[in-house]
C-alpha cells in the first residue's frame, strides 16, 4: 500500500475482508465473496450486538437503509444507480460495495462528454487486426465487458455526463445480460456470468445535461444519497477522512475540536445563506458539500505542516476556506466578504474564541485575491 498513491478499497481493507470472509457462514448470492449481512458490516462498521471477535471500522457514514437497499438491488437482476448531490459519498459507497462483493472495485467507466460506446463495449487492437484479422484475441474488452465475463461488479461513474447514445448502449447489457460482437463470424456473443451487475452514479445537479431515457431508467433501481445535515455525522465524516490524510502523509498535527466546530458552523451558515438566496448570482458556485469541507481542512492541515508552525490555526483555516470556495471573481469573493462582515464579525464580538482570528484570516485572503 505504501507504493500506491491511493489504494482501492479491496487493497486498503484486505485484512478486514479476509477476516470477514473466514467467519462468514451466511448464505451468499451468486459468487459473492461476502454475504449481504457481512457486506453491511464492512461498510457501516460493527456494533457490540453483532457478536464479532474484532471490531470492524465504519467506512461510509449514512443511513443503514440506503446500504441495505443497495445490497438487495445488486442481489437482484437490476442495476444500481446511486444519485445525489456532489460530495455525498456515492462513488465511495460504490467502491466499498464492489470491494466487498467481488474484491475488485477497479472495473470503472468514467462518464464524460468524450465517453464512447467503445468504453462500454469493446475496441480493437489495430496492429493485431492488421496482422491476424478480427478475433477474440484482438479485442480490447471494456471494464463492463470484463465484469460480464468474470461475473463481478462493473462501475459507471457520472452516468448523466455521457451522451444519450452512449447511455443507451447499457440497455441491452442490463436487460439481456449479453453483448453481441457483430464483427466476428463465430464466438460473437459475450454472456454475463452470475454475479455481474452495474453500479452507476449520477450527480443530481447534472439534471438536464443528458437525462436518462425511460428505457434505461427501468433497468436501474434508484437509491438517493441525501446530503448529510446531521452535525454529528458530518463531524465524524470529516474527522475520519482527516485522520486518513494525516496517516498517509505521516503528519503529526492535532485538529482542535474548536476549529472543527468553526469549520462545520461556517459551512452550515453558508448553506443557509445559499438556501435563502433569490438567484444563482447570490449563491456560491460551490455545492458546499461534506467533501468540500474535507478539502478545506486538508488544505489547511497541509499548509500548516509545510509552511506554518505545525499547528492548525483559525487564520489558516479561514484562508483555506476562502481560497477553496472563491471560484468566481468577483461574485464569490463578494458573497464571502458579505458573510464575514454580516455573520462572522458579530459572532466574533459576541463569542470570541477562535472567531476573531478566523475573521482576520478570511479578510486577509479576500484582500489578497481581490
Amino acid at each position: 500500500m505504501s507504493d500506491l498513491l491511493r489504494a482501492p478499497a479491496e487493497v486498503k481493507y484486505a485484512e478486514e475482508l479476509d477476516w470477514l470472509e473466514s467467519v462468514d457462514d451466511n448464505p451468499k448470492p451468486f459468487s459473492w465473496r461476502l454475504s449481504p449481512k457481512m457486506i453491511r458490516l464492512f461498510v457501516l462498521g460493527s456494533e457490540r450486538s453483532d457478536g464479532l471477535e474484532r471490531e470492524i471500522s465504519q467506512k461510509w457514514f449514512g443511513d443503514r437503509s440506503i446500504v441495505e437497499r443497495a445490497i438487495v438491488t445488486l442481489a437482484s437482476d437490476r442495476g444500481l444507480l446511486l444519485i445525489g448531490d456532489p460530495g455525498t459519498g456515492k462513488s465511495w459507497l460504490a467502491e466499498l460495495l464492489s470491494a466487498a462483493i467481488c474484491r475488485n472495485s477497479t472495473l470503472v467507466v468514467q462518464g464524460t462528454a468524450g465517453t464512447t460506446e467503445d468504453h462500454i463495449k469493446y475496441s480493437w487492437n489495430v496492429s493485431m487486426v492488421i496482422a491476424k484479422g478480427q478475433s477474440r484475441e484482438s479485442m480490447i474488452p471494456s471494464p463492463i465487458m470484463t465484469a460480464m465475463e468474470a461475473g463481478v461488479i462493473g462501475r459507471f461513474e457520472e452516468l448523466t455526463r455521457s451522451t444519450s447514445d452512449v447511455q443507451d448502449a447499457l440497455i441491452s447489457i442490463l436487460s439481456e445480460k449479453y453483448l453481441s460482437v457483430p464483427e466476428l463470424d463465430s464466438d460473437n456473443i459475450v454472456f454475463a456470468k452470475p454475479g455481474f451487475s452495474v453500479i452507476a452514479t449520477a450527480n443530481s445537479r447534472d439534471r438536464g445535461v443528458n437525462d436518462l431515457s425511460s428505457a434505461l431508467k427501468r433497468r436501474f433501481n434508484f437509491v438517493r444519497i441525501p446530503v448529510v445535515t446531521n452535525r454529528k455525522s458530518e463531524a465524524e465524516i470529516v474527522r475520519f477522512r482527516t485522520e486518513e490524510l494525516l496517516r498517509r502523509h505521516q503528519i503529526e498535527l492535532d485538529v482542535p475540536p474548536t476549529l472543527l466546530d468553526v469549520l462545520l458552523q461556517s459551512f452550515a451558515d453558508l448553506r443557509a445563506s445559499a438556501a435563502a438566496a433569490g438567484s444563482d448570482d447570490e449563491k456560491l458556485e460551490s455545492a458546499l458539500s461534506t467533501a468540500e469541507q474535507i478539502g478545506v481542512l486538508e488544505d489547511a492541515i497541509l499548509h500548516s505542516n509545510f509552511f506554518g508552525e505545525r499547528a492548525l490555526t483559525a487564520r489558516t483555516l479561514a484562508s483555506s476556506l476562502v481560497g477553496s470556495l472563491a471560484r468566481r471573481e468577483p461574485e464569490d469573493l463578494a458573497i464571502l466578504n458579505k458573510y464575514l462582515h454580516g455573520v462572522i464579525e458579530p459572532r466574533s464580538k459576541e463569542e470570541g474564541g477562535s472567531w476573531p482570528e478566523f475573521l482576520a484570516g478570511g479578510r486577509d485572503t479576500i484582500a489578497t485575491l481581490s
